[in-house]
């Protein structure tokens, strides 16, 4: 009877934990060998439903280190890798820069959107995936993929904007598009999403995952402002395309709410206070949100009929 195998390979948002600029209260404390906070690398989210055969959820710069670090992933040959594919929800560095590593001639699958796919495609030095063995598959909203046999996936849109690198003078934020996508993940009978970026909880989208077995959330920043007051950035997260965990329209309100098995933050930045004990994690957790660390593995077994 199939399941789904999750394991985040890396829970911090972009730049990880510590940022190598940042000498904020966690980046100090995730320096310093005697603190409890342990380091925690960029985002990205890895699913099986054999144990053997990997599904890579977006591809972090630190995804070389993810992958020794969990021997799941290593190879079992002399060339040899059990990552059979590759989902994008996005085209931010922290989600693509990984795909360089992937270059060392090894085949695997690569979908995602048209749009991020013309995103790569525009970009030569993604060049250095042999097209001989790197599929490129580009995939529509609303359409199911089989990235791993044995498990249905489909991609929606959700609210975001661009990568930093495209953002223009007129920057539409807030915007539907499939330049920034959540996940389904089907097996079993049982129902799964990851969402590491959401500027918004729309009617829409709150139906769709309702009654689901487990959300990993965007859990980028819990006030809007945290950046600002903590004098690391001059945007607030909504500008940055995350919704807040806290305060109007936060997503602790709006996913508790709702009838999920399980909630888990995902994409976390470095300056949230969640990462260690205090009153925020406390509220989170009471909540009954789990806070994802690297490594953490969760297992949705199938539903018996």
């Amino acid at each position: 009877m199939a399941s789904i195998r999750f394991l985040v390979l890396g829970a911090a948002a972009g730049g990880g934990l510590p940022q190598w600029n940042c000498g904020c209260v966690n980046c100090r404390a995730a320096r310093d060998p005697a603190a409890p906070l342990m380091p925690q690398t960029q985002s990205s989210l890895a699913a099986s439903v054999d144990g053997e055969n990997w599904v890579l959820f977006n591809a972090s710069p630190d995804l070389r280190t993810q992958i020794e670090h969990n021997r799941m992933l290593h190879p079992k040959d002399l060339r040899d890798s059990p990552i059979r594919s590759v989902v994008l929800t996005n085209g931010d560095v922290d989600h693509i820069a990984g795909l360089l590593t992937l270059r060392e001639k090894q085949e695997f699958s690569l979908f995602a959107t048209p749009g991020l796919q013309a995103l790569l495609a525009a970009h030569p030095v993604f060049g250095v995936l042999d097209p001989a063995l790197v599929a490129k598959i580009e995939v529509d909203l609303e359409t199911d993929i089989t990235p791993l046999a044995g498990l249905t996936v489909r991609l929606f849109a959700v609210p975001g904007k661009v990568p930093l690198y495209q953002e223009t003078s007129e920057l539409s934020l807030d915007q539907e598009t499939d330049q920034t996508v959540g996940v389904e993940l089907c097996a079993g009978g049982r129902r799964a999403y990851y969402i590491p970026g959401c500027g918004r909880m729309t009617e829409a989208l709150a139906r769709r995952i309702d009654g689901a077995d487990i959300v990993f959330f965007d859990g980028t920043l819990f006030t809007d402002d945290e950046m600002i007051r903590a004098g690391t950035g001059l945007k607030t997260g909504r500008r940055m395309g995350h919704m807040p965990i806290t305060g109007d329209g936060g997503s602790l309100e709006a996913l508790g709410r709702l009838a999920i098995g399980r909630r888990l933050y995902i994409h976390i930045n470095n300056t949230n206070p969640i990462w260690r004990a205090g009153p925020e994690r406390a509220a989170v957790e009471a909540a009954g949100f789990t806070i994802c660390h690297d490594g953490l593995e969760v297992i949705l077994d199938a539903q018996f009929q």
